[in-house]
């Protein structure tokens, strides 16, 4: 005999299933009419090729009625709207020679083009007159020892022209004004007994000898305190 907690249970379990639209009878799977794509609001499972509920239905429609692509004219690099063919759409180079881009990348192109002074038959190399020093703005490669645009090369003559120096008269260790001779440029030992520096750091040694009463060349020298 059942217990009054048996009893109770049943009865709020006939309560709670009343409640459900699913029974033994009728039960709730993915070949129910409520799980399948037929229409209403409540299935979404595919049924002879239909996908979701009646509104997403609805909106797929709706969105594929503003795609100009279906399964019979899908988009790919051989559609007109990929190829470069003269419109806005398509920029993707037709053939092996084709051009490439849209309507506006080929004005812009050509209007670019027409302002370059080079061209395929006529490249920019350096070869060409205007990479080459030939007394112009524009060229500045070297050129039959020229280098350098016309703005380089008088600067340069300029600055050469101020020089003392060049390539048969050269600054070095045995150059005149390298060497102390008496003037005030050269400041190098000529040989192991002549002077060091330029005329003033001379004459300034000599002033410097003469106020030193006890020590000099003539005089007696510094003692060597070296142990």
């Amino acid at each position: 005999m059942a217990t009054n907690l048996e009893l109770i249970a049943t009865s709020e379990r006939k309560s709670l299933i009343a409640r459900n639209g699913y029974n033994y009878t009728d039960e709730y799977g993915s070949t129910h009419s409520k799980a399948l794509s037929d229409g209403d609001e409540k299935g979404k499972g595919e049924l002879d090729g239909s996908i979701g509920s009646t509104t997403d239905i609805n909106t797929r429609i709706d969105n594929l009625g503003r795609n100009s692509y279906d399964k019979e004219h899908g988009y790919g690099v051989t559609n007109p709207n990929a190829i470069s063919d003269g419109d806005e759409k398509g920029k993707g180079q037709a053939g092996d020679v084709g051009q490439v881009g849209g309507l506006t990348d080929i004005n812009t192109r050509k209007d670019n083009l027409g302002r370059n002074d080079y061209n395929d038959n006529k490249p920019y190399g350096v070869t060409s007159t205007n990479a080459l020093s030939d007394g112009d703005e524009k060229g500045k490669g070297e050129l039959d020892g020229s280098i350098g645009g016309l703005t380089d090369i008088n600067t340069r003559k300029d600055n050469v022209g101020r020089n003392i120096y060049d390539p048969n008269h050269g600054y070095g260790v045995t150059s005149a004004n390298a060497i102390s001779d008496g003037d005030e440029k050269g400041k190098g030992q000529l040989d192991e007994n002549g002077t060091i520096g330029g005329l003033t750091d001379i004459n300034t040694r000599k002033a410097n000898l003469v106020k030193n009463k006890t020590y000099g060349p003539d005089k007696k020298s510094y003692p060597d305190f070296v142990i």
